[in-house]
């Protein structure tokens, strides 16, 4: 019966929400007006639990951000958030946070960033929170020049932001986990030891390793497949180079940093077989690495789920930090 429930909830129908469309198409055949207030009241749940969706372990301080503009691009300011622990050291360790959103949506102080920044500060750390531009419009490696421009920022004002330039952790969640992964496995394999020098670790939530595993048939997520290519500009069979190029596992060494990827088995956006792949990558590599696995956690768990194994894994991930950055 579990087994059937989970391959119900991993199917096409549940997991790209079609069964909503149906009623909407439904209620709006027997009543226009009808289909249109299921239409509102569906618009309004869905910002709702956006708006509430935040990791399941509160913070019992007022922590606040300072917003910086770490880079000018199209006439577009790209914002940062610092975020800083209450206790008055000199320069704090930080922890340099990234967005998902599938390349295309997402944004710094959306509720659910917001709550790993405070939770993150909770513990000791300085957390940086970036924003990037956005694949629909833009390129890979127009975001992956924000991302580093973010951190060159942070690194270059590390003084006057009261971080420890020299005690970093790059931390994503999904496609934030991505670009953490692949700035550091790409610079770490050709050994430009410049854009690798104080990174500590990496930490990184369902994030995609192989691009292509995006589009393989057990993956069912529209929004993941039509974030990908807009991203990236075509399919895998069309642009099978440009995938496998802006796919961290394909740049994994020996000169990788550690690693903590976490990851739920029920995962319908990013396959949890990607985060599997990577981790016996590292191990081929003999690279130092944490692999979190939420047994029945999807796609966000962390901010999804309050069970006891989602706080576990919370609490695991800040431990590794400070184990990290020996803080």
């Amino acid at each position: 019966m579990d087994k059937l429930k989970n391959k119900l909830k991993m199917s096409y129908f549940i997991v790209n929400k079609i069964y909503l469309f149906l009623i909407f198409v439904f209620l709006t055949i027997e009543d226009l007006t009808l289909g249109f207030y299921y239409f509102l009241i569906s618009i309004f749940i869905y910002i709702w639990k956006t708006f509430k969706s935040k990791v399941p372990i509160e913070t019992d301080r007022k922590f606040e951000s300072k917003t910086f503009v770490y880079k000018k691009a199209k006439n577009k300011n790209l914002k940062l958030d610092i975020w800083l622990p209450l206790k008055a050291n000199k320069y704090h360790p930080l922890v340099f946070f990234c967005h998902g959103g599938g390349w295309i949506s997402g944004f710094r102080n959306q509720p659910n960033n917001v709550s790993w920044c405070k939770y993150l500060t909770s513990k000791g750390f300085a957390v940086a929170s970036i924003d990037y531009r956005y694949g629909y419009r833009n390129s890979m490696e127009d975001i992956l020049s924000d991302y580093t421009d973010a951190l060159d920022y942070v690194k270059t004002n590390s003084k006057s932001l009261s971080i420890d330039k020299n005690n970093i952790v790059l931390m994503g969640l999904s496609a934030g986990g991505h670009l953490s992964l692949l700035y550091s496995t790409y610079y770490t394999y050709n050994g430009n030891k410049e854009r690798i020098k104080g990174i500590k670790a990496i930490v990184a939530y369902y994030a995609p390793t192989d691009l292509n595993d995006i589009f393989i048939s057990k993956n069912k997520s529209i929004f993941a497949r039509f974030a990908t290519k807009q991203t990236l500009k075509g399919a895998p069979i069309e642009e099978r180079g440009v995938y496998d190029y802006y796919s961290p596992i394909n740049w994994v060494s020996k000169q990788m940093v550690p690693c903590l990827i976490a990851h739920g088995k029920f995962d319908t956006t990013v396959p949890f077989e990607s985060s599997v792949k990577f981790v016996k990558k590292l191990k081929e590599f003999e690279i130092k690495y944490t692999f979190l696995i939420h047994k029945k956690g999807g796609h966000s768990f962390d901010t999804k789920f309050k069970d006891i194994a989602t706080v576990n894994i919370l609490e695991r991930t800040a431990r590794y930090i400070k184990k990290v950055t020996e803080f």
